[in-house]
């Protein structure tokens, strides 16, 4: 089929979602212009000019598919050549249940194979302003560091003011200064996952009093301020900085991050009062971070206070914590189902800037959206993905499935907060199995686990059927 005018796709940001957006449409046979500021421009959050650079953790979460809403992604994903998971699949490290990636070995491998692609070209340098108009065909997917001047002009052509949350960064930490006299290896409840052992976390224990201490610690540390947008931009809840969950309760980090279930303390056979978990970082295991520890604490308060956690007395810190703000559209105003802005449907968006949570969603909003503008350039049409997949429960929320007003009808929405995926947002079964495989009844968590087994082959079962229809049919004219 001859391409049309609009054939060359433009895609503006080659984080997780531009990579994985510019990748299915070359895939697709569709010329893209893959548009990344860095070096040109950097952020203060990225230390690189890779493609799909990770900032924040180096986990993609669980990798469980028929166990986790998380995992399901991953599947989907990986049946829908995805490239951020093929990539995160080479280069992955052990890390239990998760799929955790060497960063610097995945960022590579992405750019590497997008630089190599006959059909992408990449052009380096900062777009401050709303793409060209003879750009016909365009995903922005600047993440949640979309650059003041751009999200300015987005503001103004859709009358919307952009919403923001903060994320935050944890420490990494060198492997040869943690004391494994007293941290030891273990996975929770000993569960092996991608590349892993069922070993693959370094465990530091704490008493009651060193708990009670280090959360005192927390609560009294010097923290870095925001005056000029603090107040006004809400924490998201899946990146708190660590002091933040410990201002919500003293005994929230215990039930969070810090939580000992399932970590046997080899020096007394028992769960300990409460655990900080450290995860490898890179290949070499060299360095590893400090899991669920975002932080705002200032840097020297950093060292000293988390220091003080048993195996971390000589810590030695590659990295030290950081926090900063994401900007996200009012998605289920502002696009429509196939993620165009309906102010200018030119301009599609892609990953955090629309309101998904976590590294895989962003890269799934990308795949859709990379999915959807190649239909575009070829004269096509594709259906979003069935909302009983991972895929489509993600567009849907973003799109406007979660929409009620005040009064709970349907039509007008009352908050738009990010979301990671979770089996909430998937369509509940028709029926709920009573029994295993084997006729046996299932009781209380049995039965839980068991329907979300169900709900996620139906929706490998409903993604497999999107993919083979996607032969695509003409719009009508």
């Amino acid at each position: 089929m001859p391409l049309k005018n609009q054939s060359i796709v433009h895609v503006v940001g080659a984080g997780l979602a531009g990579s994985e957006a510019a990748w299915q449409i070359a895939s697709r046979g569709v010329p893209v212009v893959l548009h990344e500021m860095r070096p040109v421009r950097s952020t203060e959050a990225h230390k690189t000019d890779g493609f799909a650079e990770l900032v924040c953790s180096n986990s993609f979460r669980s990798d469980d598919w028929e166990n986790n809403a998380v995992g399901l992604l991953h599947e989907e994903m990986r049946r829908a050549n995805s490239l951020i998971l093929s990539s995160g699949d080479k280069a992955k490290l052990p890390a239990g249940g998760a799929l955790a990636v060497d960063r610097d070995a995945f960022s590579a491998e992405v750019t590497a194979r997008l630089e190599a692609h006959p059909l992408v070209s990449i052009e380096r340098g900062e777009l401050s302003a709303l793409p060209p108009s003879d750009w016909q065909n365009v995903i922005i997917a600047t993440g949640p560091l979309t650059s003041p001047d751009l999200a300015a002009a987005l503001a103004e052509l859709t009358g919307e003011s952009s919403l923001a949350f903060f994320d935050a960064i944890a420490p990494v930490i060198h492997r040869e200064s943690i004391d494994t006299s007293i941290a030891w290896f273990q996975s929770r409840y000993d569960k092996a996952g991608p590349a892993g052992t069922g070993a693959d976390y370094l465990n530091c224990p704490m008493s009651k009093p060193e708990y009670e201490a280090f959360v005192d610690a927390l609560l009294a540390g010097d923290k870095t301020s925001f005056k000029e947008w603090e107040a006004s931009t809400p924490y998201f809840d899946g990146c708190l900085p660590v002091e933040v969950m410990a201002e919500r309760g003293r005994e929230t980090l215990r039930y969070g991050p810090m939580k000992p279930v399932g970590l046997d303390d080899p020096r007394t056979g028992r769960w300990p009062y409460a655990v900080v978990q450290l995860r490898q970082d890179n290949a070499l295991a060299t360095l590893w971070n400090m899991v669920g520890f975002q932080t705002k604490l200032k840097h020297a308060e950093q060292v000293r206070i988390f220091r003080t956690i048993p195996g971390l007395a000589n810590a030695e810190f590659a990295r030290l914590g950081g926090l900063h703000r994401n900007t996200y559209l009012n998605s289920p105003r502002l696009l429509d189902r196939a993620l165009r802005l309906k102010a200018e449907t030119r301009l599609r968006f892609a990953g955090q800037i629309t309101g998904v949570e976590g590294y895989v969603e962003s890269a799934a909003i990308g795949l859709l959206a990379g999915r959807f503008a190649a239909a575009d350039a070829l004269g096509e049409t594709i259906a979003p993905p069935p909302q009983t997949t991972a895929l489509g429960a993600l567009l849907d929320h973003i799109t406007g499935g979660h929409l009620v007003t005040e009064d709970g009808e349907a039509g007008k929405p009352r908050s738009f907060q990010p979301m990671n995926i979770n089996y909430g947002l998937l369509p509940d079964l028709e029926t709920v199995p009573t029994h295993d495989d084997n006729g046996a009844r299932l009781k209380g968590p049995e039965r839980g686990r068991a329907k979300k087994r169900v709900m996620s082959r139906r929706a490998i079962a409903d993604l497999t059927a999107w993919l083979d229809g996607q032969s695509a049919t003409k719009p009508a004219e």
